[in-house]
Formats: structure tokens, C-alpha cells, sequence
């Protein structure tokens, strides 16, 4: 089954991906074998996954919370998912205004 994930970075930043082999898919991030983003800021720590029925919703979760800040982000990992709706209109507020 089709994963998303999201991985606390060693520098403190945040990764967003999906798999289909979470297990495997960490190790590699882990090992270095996964280049690109994670590489150089390993050790990864797996903070939030989630599993999908279909390859697209999980595409579509994934691209979707690549978008939020980080404030939505950490509300999510945290499971407080009353706080998503109010993240999001902050974040509409903040470009109309801005």
C-alpha cells in the first residue's frame, strides 16, 4: 500500500515523501542511499506516515502537504487536525493581506 511520510531532518527541517515500502523507504533515507534532500541532513526521524488505498491520493496527500507551512505541518504531526482548517484560512489571510 502507497505511504506518505513526513521526516524531521536533522537541521530541524522537514521532508515530505511517499512509498510504497515505508520500512525500506526510511532506511534508505537513514543510510544515505536516498539522494537529494535528506542526504546531508541525516539522522531522519519518521514523525508522521499515513496509509492510502491508491498510488494517486497518496500523490495527492503528498504534493498537498508539501504546500503547508510549518506551523500546518507540525498540527498535523501532532494529530491536532481541529487546528488544520484555522492553519489554512491564517495562510489565506496572510497572502490577501500581504
Amino acid at each position: 500500500m502507497p505511504w506518505v511520510y513526513i521526516l524531521k531532518c536533522s537541521d530541524g527541517s522537514y521532508y515530505v515523501g511517499s512509498t510504497f515500502d515505508l520500512d525500506v523507504w526510511l532506511a534508505e533515507h537513514q543510510l544515505g542511499l536516498a539522494k537529494g534532500y535528506t542526504h546531508s541532513r541525516r539522522p531522519v526521524e519518521l514523525v508522521y506516515s499515513d496509509e492510502f488505498d491508491s498510488v494517486e491520493e497518496a500523490f495527492y496527500c503528498e504534493r498537498q502537504i508539501k504546500g503547508w507551512r510549518r506551523e500546518k505541518k507540525e498540527a498535523l504531526i501532532r494529530g491536532d487536525y481541529e487546528a488544520l482548517p484555522e492553519l489554512s484560512r491564517t495562510s489565506k489571510q496572510r497572502t490577501a493581506s500581504g
